[in-house]
């Protein structure tokens, strides 16, 4: 069965996109077979992995293109639903549609028959919006990166708030898979304050923390991951462990 997972943060810098690109690489370096889709309009995912392609999601939500042909490679089992400004154009047709419902539902429509994926992993933006709606519809599990700082722990709660939402929703059951820290440095006073509250609210879900890393950022200005760029940094031993968290919970 493949396991759907949204990476998501209403507030932005918490390095959901970086988080996106690691989980996903260490996956496929794993063997899983991994897709990733991007439902923001900046279409950082196809920076990041250094791809282009011809159909984007907009193509996709506006029926354009079958999600087949949206799909592209981005490294050995890792493929990608690329995004773009095109996206804003979708966004406005999903708001023009008679039916607020079914404009939720859009995206979970047309990848119903997308096969042969251990995982896929969603990008979404860090505002809200229809395409994200559809994102948190189509996601079983949600990943939430929270940085070090106070303002990114609003955007957490925005999200569980957003969740309880989207809960009432028939058929759907989408739930808070885990809280990732990033960007921790221990030696931070705020830093472990910050640690101590997601603790504290969330428990057994927040996994361990993100160290701040040069390399992390270094890397995705390489267009590379941390993992082809910094294999033995504690960027990657970092990412290496979620990896793991992940991989175990689907198979425990």
């Amino acid at each position: 069965m493949t396991e759907i997972i949204g990476v998501l943060n209403f507030k932005g810098g918490t390095a959901k996109t970086t988080t996106v690109v690691n989980l996903a690489a260490g996956l496929a370096l794993r063997g899983e077979r991994v897709l990733c889709i991007d439902l923001d309009a900046q279409g950082s995912l196809a920076t990041c992995f250094g791809v282009q392609h011809p159909f984007s999601l907009a193509d996709l939500l506006l029926g354009k293109a079958e999600a087949k042909a949206c799909i592209t490679p981005a490294r050995e089992n890792l493929d990608l639903i690329i995004s773009n400004d095109n996206l804003l154009k979708a966004e406005g047709e999903l708001w023009r549609m008679k039916d607020d419902q079914a404009a939720k539902w859009v995206l979970r429509e047309k990848m119903q028959y997308v096969r042969g994926y251990d995982y896929i992993i969603l990008d979404h933006s860090p505002s809200a919006s229809l395409v994200n709606e559809n994102g948190l519809i189509y996601a079983r599990k949600i990943i939430v990166p929270v940085a070090m700082n106070y303002l990114s722990l609003i955007g957490t709660r925005q999200v569980i708030q957003t969740l309880k939402t989207v809960g009432k929703i028939s058929k759907h059951n989408s739930e808070l898979f885990l809280i990732v820290p990033t960007f921790y440095y221990a030696w931070l006073r705020k830093d472990r304050e910050v640690m101590e509250i997601l603790h504290r609210h969330f428990a057994d879900k927040v996994a361990e923390p993100i160290r701040i890393n040069v390399k992390i950022s270094e890397a995705m200005g390489q267009q590379r991951t941390i993992y082809e760029y910094a294999p033995n940094s504690t960027g990657a031993m970092d990412y290496a462990r979620l990896v793991e968290r992940v991989v175990s919970n689907a198979k425990g």
